[in-house]
This record gives structure tokens, sequence and C-alpha cells, in this order.
């Protein structure tokens, strides 16, 4: 199949191209800057320079790649700030709003038979059990400060699978980890571990799910090449606790273990959204994705992603395990 991919530089895009090329489809890449075509080319795909906030140029950049699949991967994720966390992202939150609508509109006109678009399993409303489903209520109560960011990620889901002339897939990805991401061996998150600037705040009992970048990208192929329409948690099998796996990831990068703080400190420090995220965030179960898209993650838990992630940062160091 002719498979568009929007923000195809990026840490997703990164692992998506090849993989994609690989399984044997011809891979458009969209980026905004000229000087990533040569990025593209080297990872198999044809260069599509538009940026994604103007209309005129996706339409262009659409009609100019025909695809039958168009893969949404757009964001424009800089330092992590949780005390502002909207303000951190504004201008994804804009390519999560205007850019799915330029992408949408333009898909519609070439007659895009399958979208498929991220989004992020943190929405998912913090009442409950501790692991949801698909099926849970998501992003009708963000934490304070993430207001804009939750209903810019709504936007997508809800754009995109209204779209009845199109095969509409949402990926809720859980975090990242691994190369070009903020917890690789040189990420912002990864040092902040480092310098026991992570703290546990609180009890710790707000429970994230992860995914390895690369585990995440062969869903995300799965996607494009089968599955209904609607939504699918793209996470690993062990939803944990940040008490659980932040001393984890300090110990497997060599680090002292992080601090623990009360949850009055965490606000002084990460904002009422930081702490919300330390304290309440809910998980997310993957069984639907293993089972309607015939994925698994290779890393099975973060606990074997966090030990190779520690193993790469002392090989890049020189340090002994």
């Amino acid at each position: 199949m002719r498979v568009l991919v929007a923000g195809a530089t990026g840490a997703m895009g990164r692992q998506l191209v090849p993989r994609l090329v690989e399984a044997g489809h011809e891979v458009h890449g969209m980026t905004r800057s000229e000087t990533k075509q040569a990025l593209l080319r080297g990872l198999g795909a044809v260069p599509v320079v538009a940026d994604a906030l103007d209309r005129e140029q996706v339409a262009r950049a659409v009609a100019q790649s025909r695809p039958e699949v168009v893969v949404h991967q757009l964001t424009a994720i800089g330092p992590m700030d949780l005390r502002h966390f909207d303000r951190a992202f504004a201008q994804t939150n804009r390519l999560r709003t205007e850019g799915t609508d330029h992408l949408l509109s333009a898909a519609r006109d070439v007659g895009v038979r399958r979208f498929v678009a991220q989004s992020f399993f943190a929405g998912y409303d913090r009442v409950g059990g501790a692991v949801k489903t698909e099926d849970d209520p998501f992003g009708t109560e963000p934490p304070a400060g993430m207001e804009q960011t939750v209903g810019a990620i709504r936007h997508v889901e809800d754009s995109v699978l209204a779209a009845s002339w199109a095969q509409g897939l949402v990926l809720r990805y859980g975090g990242f980890y691994g190369p070009h991401t903020s917890l690789g061996v040189d990420g912002e998150q990864t040092e902040a571990v480092r310098r026991r600037k992570f703290p546990v705040v609180g009890d710790g009992g707000g429970v994230w799910s992860f995914v390895h970048i690369a585990d995440a990208a062969e869903a995300t192929v799965a996607a494009v090449e089968g599955g209904a329409p609607g939504v699918y948690n793209v996470v690993d099998d062990e939803p944990a606790s940040v008490a659980t796996w932040l001393p984890v990831l300090a110990a497997s990068l060599g680090a002292r273990p992080p601090m623990r703080v009360p949850r009055l400190v965490g606000r002084l420090l990460a904002g009422e959204t930081g702490t919300v995220m330390m304290t309440e965030l809910r998980g997310a179960s993957n069984a639907r994705a293993k089972q309607e898209l015939g994925w698994a993650p290779r890393r099975a838990s973060w606990r074997d992603g966090f030990r190779e992630l520690g193993a790469m940062a002392r090989a890049e160091s020189g340090t002994a395990a």
C-alpha cells in the first residue's frame, strides 16, 4: 500500500518508516523541514515537505502522495515543564487540532481509506480501578493544567473516529522510552532520574503504562495493515505505580534511589499536574491490541526495557555493568 506518514522524522517516524518499507509498503514521509529530506530518503521514504499547520501545503502534500493510508504522528514536544504543562504542549496541541483537521480534509479529498492517529494513555479519568480498557471514560476530567492538552487529544480521537469515509484507528500509546525519546540514553527524563531530580511524590500511587518506541512502531504497522476501526491501547503488559517503576529505573541507570517528597512539596516542585500524574494516574490494558491487531510487545515489561536502557547507557559511557 501507499502510506503517508505525517511527522515522519520524529522519534516514532524514525522507527515506523523503515518497518513499513520492510513490510513492502511505498512510504511517503511528510516533514516541515527541507533539511530532513536526506534523513527520510535514508529511512526508505519519499520525502514530502509541508507545514502541517498550513492547510494548502498539507492539501498539496497529500494530493502529491495520493496515499491509501495516512498515519498521523505529528508532535512538537519540547522540554517537559510539568508546572506549565499546557504551555509546554501548546505547539503539539495545535498539531493535534488544526493539523488533524488539515490532514483529514486532504485525506478525504484523495479518497484515503484508512487513517491511523497517535493518542496517549494518560487521558483516562482518574476514578475506579488502576488499569483501564478502551471502554472506560477518557478525557472528561483532565487534571488542572492539562485541560488544553487532553482536549487536543480528544479532538484527534473524536475527529478520526467520526470520519465515516475512512477506517479510523486511534492508538493510545504508553509512555515512550528508547531512541530519540525523553527516556532514551541521553534523554531529558533519563538525566533527571540520574541527577535525582525525578522524585516519588506522596505515595507514588499513580499508575503508568510504558511501551518501547520500537514496539509501538510495530503496533502501528499492524494498525496500518489490519484491525477494525476504533481505539487501541498500545502499552506493555505491566502497568505499574511510580513507587514501583521509578526506583527500578534509577537502579538500571546506576543512579541513587529517587528522593521521596510529600504531596505538598511535590506541588511546589512539579505543580498540580505533575503531582496528579505521580499519585492519581491510571494505567491501561493492552488486551484489545493483542487480540485485534495481532500484536504483542517484544519487551513485555518496562523491567526488561529499563535493563536494556541501562546496559546501553553503560556501553556508551564505557562503564562496567
